[in-house]
């Protein structure tokens, strides 16, 4: 079992900077990959950046060169950050965290995912 939880969400002015931070517990050590996920209402949730627990990152092309995704892991804590800069009205958004695990079951490797309740982000123009 892994338990996800977002924060830094908030208002920031079209330009800005905003930095959200996603801390997962439990089993961590199950962890393979992290992501960040937006979603406005009546659209689909939309991948914005992943990150594995070795450092690789992949971007959305709407987030690719202005945010940053990380990671920093403790003994019993994994946490991811997305740094948000240049910010536009077009990013306001739920912004959401995901933690997918990878492990070994009687007939082979399963994934599960676990999600936070997410985050506001709202852009003013």
């Amino acid at each position: 079992q892994v338990y996800v939880v977002e924060s830094g969400g908030g208002l920031v002015q079209t330009g800005g900077s905003l930095r959200l931070s996603c801390s997962a517990f439990g089993d961590i050590v199950d962890i393979a990959t992290m992501y960040w996920y937006r979603q406005v209402p009546r659209k689909q949730r939309e991948m914005v950046a992943q990150i594995t627990m070795d450092g690789s990152p992949v971007y959305a092309d709407s987030a690719r060169g202005r945010f940053t995704i990380s990671r920093e892991k403790a003994k019993n804590t994994v946490t991811i950050y997305l740094q948000m800069n240049e910010m536009k009205p077009e990013d306001t958004a739920t912004y959401y965290c995901r933690a997918e695990t990878s492990e070994e079951g009687p007939v082979g490797p399963y994934e599960l995912d676990y999600w936070g309740e997410g985050t506001q982000v709202t852009v003013s123009s």
